[in-house]
């Protein structure tokens, strides 16, 4: 779409025949008796294609195009940063969040300018999805016992990794279904500082579980003692019940607030 909408004049209206698409890499199709390839530099590299790297060095996704297995040029293609983006990045950093990684299908210039621009400190680049898993199932196996690892995604080739994290989440304004449906938590607005705002209402969540349960746990303890000796009477065991449940559901009304 962004490439057409660049374009901004009529498209033809040739007919596309054997269209093959390469996952991670492109799509070859022939149009007029002419062969295009459309794709990345490992496209172009697999199909055998010369072209000169230079071009690849730079901030953006490069696409590729050759015609008839000559090179006729490139796209660059940028992503627009989303604006709340670095405050993300920091939020995670005061939740104690530290160890924040990008892993992504664009190039390694591309993925390092982006990585500077938000202050995420490692990176890795130009990976398919069954990379992005292989590194995550990497960074869960050397995570301290009962650390927890999230990964937040919204394209389809999310999918696998979200599926694979600890928790998956997925950004689902602009998210595809795949990864939508893979996800335990659905952020319902593309904005990353969501993601913060989700872990300190899970973490106050978890705590007022926790508070419930022990109050819980000592009034009805404390009452049982009483009735053992005979002297808790038929109120005392009417708060034990209905009172505990009432205060912990008012306490846990604390969450809406957050």
């Amino acid at each position: 779409m962004a490439i057409r909408e660049a374009y901004n004049k009529e498209i033809g209206t040739s007919e596309l025949v054997n269209v093959e698409e390469i996952a991670g890499q492109g799509i070859k199709a022939n149009i007029d008796n002419k062969l295009i390839t459309i794709g990345n530099d490992r496209m172009l590299h697999s199909e055998d294609i010369k072209h000169g790297d230079n071009h690849c060095e730079v901030a953006g996704t490069v696409v590729h195009v050759a015609v008839d297995k000559n090179y006729a040029g490139y796209i660059k293609i940028s992503d627009e940063i989303k604006e709340d983006s670095i405050e993300a990045v920091k939020q995670l950093k005061e939740l104690g969040i530290d160890n924040v990684i990008m892993l992504t299908g664009d190039n390694k210039f591309s993925a390092e300018h982006i990585a500077q621009k938000v202050g995420i400190t490692s990176s890795h680049s130009e990976l398919l999805p069954e990379d992005k898993v292989k590194i995550l199932e990497g960074i869960i196996g050397k995570s301290s016992k009962g650390k927890k690892v999230a990964f937040v995604g919204d394209g389809i080739n999310d999918a696998p990794v979200i599926m694979r994290a600890d928790v998956g989440i997925a950004m689902g304004g602009l998210g595809s279904d795949a990864a939508v449906e893979a996800a335990d938590i659905v952020l319902m607005e593309d904005h990353p500082s969501k993601v913060a705002e989700a872990i300190k209402i899970a973490r106050k969540t978890r705590t007022i579980v926790w508070q419930n349960i022990l109050f819980a746990l000592a009034v009805k303890g404390f009452f049982i003692a009483l009735g053992s000796v005979g002297i808790a009477t038929m109120w005392e065991a009417v708060f034990g019940d209905m009172g505990v449940a009432l205060i912990a559901i008012a306490n846990a009304t604390r969450v809406l607030r957050s």
